[in-house]
């Protein structure tokens, strides 16, 4: 009589887990939890003479819109910067500029490249 009780109380406690796992509706949209937005900024910069890599990315958020600018060296010699403001009720903003004037080689050939030079003789 005691294992047939307690067989009861197994399978009840059971089906009440089962219904408290599975959401009321079915077909409810799933809760999306905002988390509060934390002002930060951050900046960075890569220059590289000798391979010719030259960027560099900046930004600042209040929390509630982001603002920062971002340059790189082009290949055709032009160097593009692009400042941009984003939110949520105006989206991405952004405003490209370009310095300098695009060059093409009239003759075109094997890539230039350069070894590396010892530091110490």
């Amino acid at each position: 009589m005691f294992h047939e009780m307690l067989n009861k109380v197994t399978v009840l406690a059971f089906l009440v887990g089962l219904a408290v796992a599975f959401p009321t509706d079915p077909y409810a949209p799933p809760v999306h939890y905002k988390s509060v937005p934390i002002p930060y900024n951050y900046a960075y910069g890569v220059r590289d003479n000798y391979h010719g890599t030259d960027f560099g990315h900046n930004e600042d958020s209040d929390g509630k819109a982001v603002k920062g600018s971002y340059t790189v060296q082009l290949p055709d010699g032009r160097r593009q910067t692009v400042n941009y403001i984003a939110d949520h009720f105006n989206g991405f903003q952004a405003e490209v500029s370009y310095l300098g004037e695009a060059q093409y080689p009239h003759e075109y050939g094997p890539p230039i490249t350069f070894k590396p030079q010892s530091s110490y003789h």
